[in-house]
């Protein structure tokens, strides 16, 4: 299973505004990093599905699924494949049952002109480099903490690719290795020197799938943190070289992660491409305000997110995959464009015409002013996934300007300073990602 909790920006359940006062000291604007290029072609589109090697009765799940899949125009899957799963007894002692699992995903996605992603974790208990107190209650092929620690020898996990990137090369999108490595909740990779051991695993993962088949991408990640400290420390760790691409999973303020990311990679020199393979929204509202760090939303939000998501993206050059989280919810988490009994949300069909025609206009910023009392409140929607900025004039003089985030409905609301009165003011509100030039434009 993948954790939600992702993006480390937080879950913003109302406007907050970070405001920067004008005055006489502003002299003019700033203009934003928009990350918009002109013509070119849309990343890869698709979705994560439920294809886990240790559940009873997996092919029937799988043929579904990719059923499904298809039905949403995914050009891509995104699948785990627990390691623990694939080599329970030992090196080279491939589990029968997982592999009927795979050749199973595998062949369905073929025959529907799907590839797969497949990130590969789980220490099996014979290789993990856990404590003895929790190898002492490791069980080969079940799922426990002990294999969640990264291998000792990350030859071990090299060989355990290579094999898939030999079987399976053709019908691969790319091979990931690991998944969330720097997540904190060490859900997936526990114990000291992360950096460090993550990038023994790459060094020793990269090779070895490229002698077994040169054409298969292999993957880094998946990083959940936005701010680059987790990757310089791995540059520092000497991962240039052994990729194809980052995988990342932002949830929260996804365009304005990508950005920071990108920013950060790009001052260490690293020009490698981004792979979104995790991102989205729990309709989970109102039945809860919070699922797995993230704001819950409405059907008709998270159908809204989606699209206006897979439409700013489509002029990425730098993101070459979005990958949404996911197919189908579970009876704990509502993150599916179906939900756990199988029903179509209304994000089911805004993916379907997403992925089949995913260049469009995101939803406009919207701005409206009134008077209340002796201020005057801007209100207004947005498209998700990113900081607006909003800045008052008076004539051709910039007084006020803040940042801010939209709630939970894509909704904001702001009072301006009441030094600035109740009139006489131009307003402009714009989403950094898009710049100013899109941006909503009111006076009062």
């Amino acid at each position: 299973m993948v954790s939600r909790m992702h993006g480390r920006i937080g879950a913003f359940a109302c406007a907050c505004a970070i405001v920067l006062w004008a005055g006489a000291l502003l002299a003019g604007t700033s203009s934003a990093t928009s990350g918009q290029a002109g013509a070119h072609t849309a990343p890869v589109g698709g979705v994560n599905i439920v294809a886990n090697l240790l559940e009873s009765g997996a092919p029937a799940s799988i043929d579904r699924e990719i059923a499904l899949a298809h039905s949403v125009h995914a050009a891509v899957v995104r699948a785990g494949v627990p390691w623990s799963a694939l080599e329970p007894a030992g090196p080279g002692q491939i589990s029968q049952a997982a592999l009927s699992s795979l050749d199973r995903l595998m062949g369905d996605a073929a025959a529907d002109g799907i590839r797969v992603i497949v990130f590969v974790d789980s220490t099996p208990c014979w290789a993990s480099s856990a404590p003895a107190s929790l190898l002492r209650r490791c069980v080969p092929g079940t799922a426990g903490k002990a294999n969640a620690w990264p291998p000792t020898n990350p030859a071990y996990y090299a060989s355990a690719v290579a094999y898939l990137a030999r079987r399976y090369g053709p019908e691969l999108a790319a091979i990931e290795i690991w998944n969330e490595p720097d997540q904190r909740n060490e859900d997936y990779f526990a114990g000291p020197g992360k950096a460090r051991r993550y990038a023994a695993i790459l060094r020793a993962a990269y090779p070895a799938i490229k002698q077994a088949d040169p054409s298969v991408p292999v993957l880094a990640g998946s990083l959940v943190g936005y701010n680059g400290v987790f990757l310089r420390a791995l540059y520092a760790a000497g991962i240039k070289g052994y990729y194809d691409g980052i995988a990342v999973h932002f949830y929260s303020l996804t365009l304005a992660s990508l950005r920071t990311f990108r920013a950060a990679q790009v001052a260490s020199g690293d020009t490698k491409p981004l792979w979104l393979d995790e991102f989205g929204w729990s309709s989970c509202w109102p039945s809860r305000r919070i699922e797995d760090e993230q704001a819950c939303v409405t059907p008709q939000i998270q159908a809204r997110n989606i699209t206006d998501m897979f439409r700013t993206l489509a002029r990425t050059p730098y993101v070459v995959a979005d990958v949404l989280y996911k197919l189908r919810s579970t009876p704990t988490e509502s993150f599916g464009v179906l939900s756990d009994s199988g029903a179509r949300k209304p994000a089911f069909a805004a993916l379907a015409s997403v992925l089949e025609s995913p260049f469009g206009a995101p939803s406009p910023v919207t701005l409206s002013l009134r008077r209340r009392a002796n201020r005057v409140v801007a209100g207004g929607t947005g498209p998700v996934g990113d900081y607006l900025r909003l800045e008052a004039f008076q004539g051709a003089t910039l007084r006020f300007r803040a940042q801010f985030t939209l709630n939970r409905f894509d909704r904001y609301s702001l009072a301006l300073p009441s030094v600035l009165g109740t009139s006489g003011l131009r307003v402009r509100v714009y989403q950094e990602w898009q710049g100013p030039r899109r941006a909503a434009q009111k006076s009062i």
